[in-house]
């Protein structure tokens, strides 16, 4: 087990990363102050680690509530919630309990604002399943349900007691939902660090082929990347929005196309080749660089080209993103490949250019 912290001072927290973690109740057991503790999963995890992590958390002192909600980005929405909040009342859970999300990104928001607004919050331990939610969203406290106008609208911040990273849980993951997390590893890199580029270059056929060593090092980088940007701007007023690469676009094509029907690592490959198109219109980078983005993201078995959604829907949708500010939309454009930052005066002209090369 290798293990780092979020550092945010009496709110740090671990990170563990390895394999069989699942099973180990040592990890939960800090954490159960009440002995009581709720896992909420989906319809399609809870068959292969459910019982495991009962299991484990029983062993630990636990008294557990297990709640499985449906599969898929549909589920992040209001009547999710309240499934899970009449299971919690019927269980009788109080301040005290222990909420375990078991699962990926979706399980993750959804517990993780449960969490964050049962009985005014209780505690919260990340458990992530898939790539997506091990490199990305189980680090830094984001949680959320959609609004039919837009991802992820209402949320709140929530930071875990601890996030427990289980690599062998990835041996059962669909070969489609680990190439869109490759997209969040890619978006680290891209955003944030040449040299991780440059070793997922030489990397990427290592991690489709899920070699636990790849694996584990990418896992690992990327928290550290993320747990490093945290530390630093927990709220995401200013570096923690560079981690949003490619996600303005991103977000506007899975609402635009309805939420599913695009992964949100599919649709976030997209949106950082927008966003790179972008990036070279406005003279920030070079062709050859968008070019060395899109063969990354071709390497990773990745869509490179956007739904015929339109430029004109994806402004409209984009005008409305909870990442815009006084009325404008901010973009996040590579500087250089392994180093973004935030732009808020871009030309729209520019925007519609960059929406129409990655349809192309």
């Amino acid at each position: 087990m290798e293990s780092l912290r979020v550092a945010l001072g009496e709110r740090s927290y671990p990170i563990h990363i390895g394999v069989g973690l699942l099973d180990v109740s040592e990890l939960y057991r800090p954490h159960l102050a009440g002995g009581s503790a709720a896992v909420i999963t989906n319809e399609v995890v809870a068959p292969l680690y459910l019982k495991r992590i009962s299991k484990a958390l029983e062993a630990a002192g636990a008294q557990v509530t297990e709640i499985i909600v449906d599969d898929g980005e549909q589920s992040k929405r209001w009547t999710s919630l309240e499934r899970v909040f009449d299971a919690l009342l019927a269980a009788r859970c109080g301040r005290d309990t222990l909420i375990v999300a078991l699962g990926g990104g979706v399980i993750g928001d959804l517990a993780g604002f449960a969490a964050a607004i049962y009985q005014r919050g209780v505690a919260l331990l990340q458990v992530p399943t898939t790539l997506l939610a091990q490199v990305d969203s189980s680090v830094g406290g984001k949680t959320a349900i959609n609004h039919v106008q837009g991802k992820n609208m209402l949320g709140a911040f929530h930071q875990p007691r601890a996030v427990i990273t289980d690599v062998a849980t990835l041996d059962t993951l669909p070969e489609r939902e680990l190439r869109a997390g490759l997209a969040e590893v890619i978006k680290h890199a891209l955003a944030l660090d040449l040299r991780f580029v440059e070793w997922l270059e030489k990397n990427i056929d290592e991690l489709l082929a899920r070699e636990r060593s790849a694996l584990v090092y990418a896992v690992r980088r990327c928290c550290e990347l993320k747990a490093g940007v945290v530390a630093a701007d927990e709220r995401e007023s200013g570096v923690r929005s560079l981690l949003n690469f490619g996600h303005t676009f991103g977000h506007a094509i899975e609402t635009g196309t309805g939420y599913g029907a695009w992964l949100h690592g599919e649709a976030i490959a997209v949106g950082m080749v927008m966003a790179a198109e972008l990036s070279a219109r406005a003279g920030l980078i070079a062709a050859a660089d968008v070019h060395r983005v899109r063969s990354l993201l071709r390497r990773a078995g990745l869509p490179i080209t956007g739904p015929a959604l339109g430029a004109e829907r994806l402004l409209e949708l984009m005008a409305i993103d909870k990442k815009a500010a006084g009325g404008r939309v901010r973009f996040v454009l590579l500087d250089s490949v392994g180093a973004a930052s935030l732009r808020e005066a871009v030309d729209e002209r520019l925007v519609r250019e960059a929406i129409v090369a990655a349809a192309q």
